[in-house]
C-alpha cells in the first residue's frame, strides 16, 4: 500500500483467488469456517456471512475426501470468495481440493508422506497456479526438533517452517505462504521476527488458540499489532474460540486501529469517562454505533469525536469531521472543527447521524 504509515517487509507476492499477499499487497483478514464441510448449505451460509463481514480468504477443514469432494460445489456456490483447503496428512485429500478449484491449500509437506508425494501436490497446485500455506504451531512440532530445542521454542517454530518449505524447494516450488503461530503471544512474535530475518515469502499473522472473545482479542491485538507494526506480516487470522464471523471484525479492526486498513472505515473518537462526565455516555456511545450500523455508514472514511465533557471535548471534536462534546444534558456539536449547535441529550444521537449521513451524500 502506498499509503502504510510503516515500512513493509519485503516479501514475495502469491495470488489466492482474486486476493495478492506479500510485497506491495494491502494485508488481508483470514477466517476459518467451524461448520462441517460435508454440510454444504449450512459451510456456504458461513462463508457468505464471512465475506459480508469483510472477511478477504476463507479457510475450511477438509479431513476427507468426501469433504474434498463438496469443496467443488462449495466453491461454485460462493465463487467470490477465495476459498483455502486445510489438509492433514493425506496426499491424496490435497490433490483431490486441487481438483476441485480451491485457491490455495494449507498442508505441512513433511507430515504427507514421501519425497514423490509433496512432488505430485506441488506440480498439481503448479499447475493450477494454487499456492501453498505452509502451517506451524506449537502443538504440530516434529519430534526431531522438539528434542532438539526441548519445547516449541520461537526457534523451533521458525526451523519447522523452513524445513517444511525446504521440502517444496527441493522440488521447485516457491509459491508459498508462512504462519508460525503460538498461544504464548511472545513465542508467536519472536518465531515470525526470526523467519522474516531468513526467507522472503509472505507471513501469515496469529496467535493459535488465543481464547474466548475477550481474551483471545487481546492476545490477538497484541501479538499481530506488534508485528505489524514492525513491517512484519502479509495477512491475518484472528483465532477466537467463536462466532468466525468476530474474527473477521477484530481483525479489521486490528488494521484499522494500525492505519492498514485497505478500505478505510469509520473512526470513531470517544473518551473513557471520568467524573467530569456530564452526560451518560457510555450507553449513548453503544446506541450511536448501533445507529451507526443500522445505517449503514461504518464503510465511511470519516473521523467520529464522541466525547463527555468540556475539558478535552471541544478540542477532540474539533478534529474530528463530525463531533460532540457533552454539557449537562446536553452536546455541542462541531462539523470539521467548528461549533454548529447544542442538542439536547435525547437528540445527540439523531442529530450525529443526520450530520453524517449529511456529509457521506454531500462528498457523493
Amino acid at each position: 500500500m502506498a499509503d502504510t504509515p510503516f515500512v513493509r517487509r519485503k516479501s514475495r507476492k502469491i495470488q489466492v483467488g482474486g486476493v495478492a499477499i506479500g510485497a506491495e499487497a494491502p494485508i488481508s483478514v483470514q477466517s476459518m469456517t467451524n461448520t462441517d464441510t460435508h454440510n454444504i448449505e449450512k459451510t456456504c451460509a458461513q462463508i457468505l456471512a464471512l465475506r459480508d463481514a469483510g472477511c478477504d480468504i476463507v479457510r475450511l477443514a477438509v479431513p476427507d475426501l468426501d469433504a474434498a469432494s463438496a469443496l467443488a460445489h462449495i466453491k461454485r456456490a460462493v465463487a467470490d470468495v477465495p476459498l483455502v483447503a486445510d489438509i492433514h496428512f493425506d496426499y491424496r485429500i490435497a490433490l483431490a481440493a486441487v481438483e476441485a478449484g480451491v485457491d490455495k491449500i494449507r498442508i505441512n509437506p513433511g507430515n504427507i508422506g514421501s519425497k514423490e508425494r509433496v512432488e505430485k501436490v506441488a506440480a498439481a497446485c503448479y499447475d493450477k497456479k494454487i499456492p501453498i500455506r505452509i502451517g506451524v504451531n506449537s502443538g504440530s512440532l516434529e519430534k526431531s526438533i522438539l528434542d532438539k530445542y526441548g519445547a516449541p521454542t520461537p526457534a523451533a517454530l521458525a526451523e519447522s517452517a523452513m524445513f517444511h518449505a525446504s521440502l517444496l524447494e527441493e522440488v521447485g516450488f516457491r509459491d508459498i505462504a508462512i504462519s508460525v503461530k503460538a498461544s504464548t503471544v511472545t513465542d508467536m512474535i519472536k518465531a515470525n521476527r526470526l523467519l522474516a530475518e531468513v526467507c522472503d515469502y509472505p507471513l501469515h499473522l496469529g496467535v493459535t488458540e488465543a481464547g474466548s472473545a475477550d481474551s483471545g482479542s487481546v492476545k490477538s491485538a497484541v501479538g499481530i499489532g506488534a508485528l505489524l507494526a514492525e513491517g512484519i506480516g502479509d495477512t491475518l487470522r484472528v483465532s477466537l474460540t467463536a462466532d468466525p464471523v468476530l474474527e473477521v471484525k477484530e481483525g479489521r479492526a486490528i488494521l484499522s486501529a494500525l492505519g492498514l486498513l485497505k478500505d478505510k472505515q469509520m473512526d470513531i473518537v470517544s473518551c473513557p469517562t471520568c467524573g467530569r462526565t456530564q452526560i451518560d455516555l457510555i450507553p449513548l456511545l453503544a446506541a450511536f454505533e448501533e445507529e451507526v450500523d443500522k445505517h449503514l455508514l461504518r464503510s465511511l472514511p470519516i473521523k467520529v469525536a464522541f466525547m463527555g465533557c468540556a475539558v478535552n471535548g471541544p478540542g477532540e471534536a474539533r478534529e474530528a469531521d463530525i463531533g460532540v462534546a457533552g454539557g449537562i444534558n446536553e452536546g455541542l456539536l462541531f462539523r470539521y472543527g467548528k461549533p454548529i449547535g447544542k442538542v439536547k441529550a435525547e437528540e445527540i444521537i439523531p442529530a450525529l447521524i443526520r450530520e453524517i449521513i449529511a456529509l457521506r451524500d454531500s462528498q457523493a
